[in-house]
């Protein structure tokens, strides 16, 4: 009897956090390990790829003799404990295992040295990760991002996440960065699934802005996967199925169709506006992660870009963009909207979001989301700051941007940023460089609870607000959306959250100043009759959401939801508000 045939079906259960249907062949990669090319070398480039390799080394080593001259200046225990890994990273590139390893393998197996690194840092890692000790198999990590160093000074430019895989190939890992992820190709990578991770996890962000079916803290999904032939993806009902059976194959296909002919559906609405049934109009806009969305946000009728994430810029390369390539990005994107608005947001790194680039600027910390990042890295490291507010003047040359600023907690931070704004355009002039004339509105992230709170305040020094729902939730909360063991606890219609909204949007109804939605929210048709009802009028989410949230809101009694979004913020828990607006939305 054929083997294949006796393969029993296993069906597992995560988090469906992108919708979709994937049906292909399983890649297994370690998560951290960047995916590199692999080629045969002949004896006669032996000795050109270990040079290649020793090069490599010595580029590593110097960044890392740098980065343990900034550590010294660092004061108390983080410091000192970034010191002593630092110490151990450059012990791996000194005739260690590691180095020696590689440079035999490069001889005997005649491949290439990033794929000869690869290699050996899987092994390496591997053997310490199954160490007793745990304090050891800590190192395993270690292990792996002196690799990752060490293949990115070999590449030497920005890799493409998993672009050597077969066409149509579905990822599986246990964990995957946001970083990663944004460099997948839709073409290529026919869906993912994670053993960990949440549903608002930036991670899951990302696969939903590219359309890519995935599903996340998936439990054991990496022991059974060894000889699996074929694999199911169900991104909208998070299950992963491995080795489906005929009866399966055929059950998914016909909805994988049906999934199709229902996105097929919604192009009608593209042109369509999005105004209420009571006349009322609603902009809706596209959150974009990468310059390839911009395609995707116009034919889903974006009236603008109401959120560019520009973290894809330093992201998967070794050192920081400067100005005039920000600038060129920047540029293209904002005359690819053809005259409509683009909202860029100021570099936000930190947490979840990680970019090598910037290691040399970053340092550890027991708890990243509350660390320095997005406005407070850019305010204590202002060459960032200026070098990204020049090239976005510079782009706003080309068609109407606004400035938006991530984690603003205060009055002070955003006064620093528009003193910092005027110089930089006044250096721009001096230099007869072509700008935004006059200056482009500045924004506000309100994002923690202390801005929603403090938003009467903030409405006096800012342009506009951004209300983000995510990282809203998640601070109001105190949850981890990443973390699967506590992100079904993540609910965006808990009372604080829907309060802080509704104070916000009040504060900048009064300050007559746009507000918009920019989180996962503004996305979900189960959401819009509740925003529309509580004062917003403008939404910004993942372009493939576009049509159906435009759908929702055509069929919308502007009234009606403002007299059920009081009843709702009258309501004490959670639950109840849940009926409540599923109740509207069935009626409605």
């Amino acid at each position: 009897m054929n083997a294949k045939k006796t393969k029993k079906e296993q069906v597992m259960d995560g988090l469906g956090v992108s919708p979709g249907i994937a049906i292909g062949p399983p890649h297994i990669t370690e998560y951290g390990a960047p995916t590199v090319p692999e080629y045969a070398i002949d004896d006669g480039q032996i000795e050109s790829e270990q040079a290649r390799f020793q090069s490599a080394v010595r580029r590593s080593a110097r960044q890392i003799r740098r980065l343990k001259n900034r550590a010294q200046t660092m004061h108390g225990e983080a410091g000192e404990e970034l010191g002593y890994l630092l110490d151990a990273y450059q012990h791996m590139l000194t005739g260690s295992r590691l180095t020696q390893g590689v440079e035999h393998r490069i001889q005997t197996k005649l491949i290439n040295a990033e794929a000869a690194v690869q290699a050996e840092i899987s092994i390496i890692a591997r053997g310490f990760a199954d160490l007793p000790d745990s304090y050891m198999a800590a190192r395993a990590n270690d292990i792996r991002e002196a690799g990752a160093r060490l293949i990115r000074n070999l590449t030497k430019e920005p890799f493409r996440a998993f672009s050597m895989i077969a066409p149509g190939s579905v990822v599986f890992t246990d964990e995957l960065s946001p970083a990663d992820t944004a460099l997948m190709d839709p073409q290529r990578v026919a869906g993912f699934a994670t053993a960990s991770g949440g549903a608002e996890g930036h991670t899951a962000i990302v696969a939903r802005s590219l359309g890519i079916p995935a599903v996340v803290g998936v439990s054991g999904l990496l022991d059974n996967l060894e000889s699996a032939d074929l694999v199911i993806i169900d991104g909208g009902g998070g299950r992963v199925i491995i080795d489906p059976s005929t009866k399966t194959m055929t059950d998914y296909e016909r909805r994988r169709t049906g999934f199709l002919r229902e996105r097929q559906k919604f192009a009608g609405l593209r042109k369509m506006p999005a105004i209420t049934r009571d006349d009322t109009h609603i902009d809706l806009s596209a959150n974009v992660e990468l310059p390839l969305e911009v395609k995707s946000a116009l034919e889903n009728g974006a009236q603008g870009i109401g959120l560019l994430r520009t973290e894809f810029m330093f992201m998967n390369r070794a050192t920081a963009p400067n100005e005039t390539e920000q600038y060129e990005i920047l540029r293209d994107m904002v005359k690819g909207m053809s005259g409509k608005p683009v909202t860029i947001r100021t570099l936000d790194v930190g947490g979840e979001k990680q970019a090598h680039s910037l290691s040399e600027y970053l340092s550890t910390s027991e708890n990243p989301a509350l660390g320095l990042r997005g406005i407070r890295l850019s305010l204590k490291h202002l060459k960032l700051l200026e070098t990204q507010l020049a090239a976005t003047l510079r782009a706003g040359a080309h068609g109407p941007v606004r400035i938006l600023l991530p984690m603003i907690s205060n009055v002070g931070e955003v006064r620093q940023v528009r003193d910092c704004l005027k110089s930089v355009a006044r250096r721009l002039k001096r230099r007869k460089v072509k700008i935004a004339d006059p200056l482009p509105p500045l924004g506000v992230m309100i994002e923690v609870p202390g801005a929603a709170l403090a938003a009467d305040a903030l409405a006096t020094v800012s342009d506009f607000f951004a209300i983000g729902t995510n990282d809203l939730t998640m601070y109001t909360l105190a949850i981890d959306r990443a973390d699967e063991q506590v992100a079904h606890l993540f609910n965006p219609l808990h009372p604080a959250i829907l309060r802080l909204i509704q104070f916000t949007t009040q504060a900048a109804l009064r300050a007559r100043i746009p507000v918009s939605v920019c989180g996962e929210m503004a996305g979900d048709p189960r959401y819009a009759a509740l925003l529309l009802g509580l004062g917003v009028r403008d939404l910004s989410m993942t372009a493939l959401n576009l049509p159906q949230v435009k759908q929702r809101i055509r069929n919308i009694d502007l009234t009606s939801a403002t007299m059920r979004a009081q009843i709702i913020m009258e309501q004490i828990d959670s639950g109840r508000i849940a009926t409540l607006l599923d109740d509207f939305n069935t009626l409605a």
